[in-house]
């Protein structure tokens, strides 16, 4: 199949930023005394923050409302101090891949659950944000993966045929919008690998971004 765009996921699928934000959670954490580990935050992985943030709000509520307001805030502030220094890696072949799509003229949009703001910082920070034609975030749509609102919106802007538009994903929220969205998605595991249920719901799972190109 000959793809005529693509429409990439930001979060651990460009950037190994699901680290990041675990260890910035983990540490206003520890300095709290909230129990909180690596399991509870994979629990939420590809999910919006508020729908997170509601979930820890219920699951700490006997640390109090203001307790925990404190650590989602917290935990936040410590993950875009972490990002704007430059704590962040480029997921393997992100540099080969966009040079591949741009010699075949290929467009690309980043449709991101994330925050405008911060998706902006990480492309900026890396000086990527101009090799992308445009940006759908949470600002753009009213519900989040596994919706499939944003990848509508995103296939939307490309005006191109669902068939001939490929969508790389690195999350099961992901995976789940795209098959909801009847576009084919490639997926990139990134902290969690696929069931062989969410597999099927993909034209194919792959290490890298290096293996994306032989697919077209």
């Amino acid at each position: 199949m000959n793809y005529s765009a693509v429409i990439f996921d930001m979060d651990g699928l460009l950037f190994d930023t699901e680290i990041v934000y675990y260890e910035a959670s983990q540490a206003i954490a520890d300095k709290m005394g909230i129990p909180y580990d690596k399991e509870l935050y994979l629990r939420f992985l590809g999910v919006s923050d508020e729908e997170v943030w509601a979930n820890y709000h219920e699951i700490y509520a006997e640390y109090g409302e203001e307790t925990v307001q404190a650590f989602i805030d917290d935990s936040y502030q410590e993950t875009l101090r972490r990002f704007a220094s430059g704590q962040v890696q480029l997921k393997p072949g992100v540099h080969e891949l966009l040079a591949f799509l741009e010699e075949k003229n290929v467009p690309k949009v980043v449709a991101s659950s994330n925050k405008r703001k911060i998706i902006e910082l990480l492309l900026e920070k890396n000086n990527l944000l101009h090799r992308f034609e445009t940006i759908v975030s949470a600002e753009n749509v009213e519900r989040a993966k596994p919706d499939p609102e944003i990848f509508l919106q995103a296939h939307k802007y490309l005006g191109t045929p669902k068939e001939q538009t490929l969508i790389l994903e690195d999350s099961q929220n992901g995976v789940l919008a795209a098959f909801a969205a009847e576009i084919p998605v490639v997926m990139i595991p990134d902290l969690l690998s696929p069931s062989k249920e969410l597999a099927k719901k993909t034209i194919g799972v792959v290490s890298s971004l290096h293996e994306v190109p032989p697919i077209f």
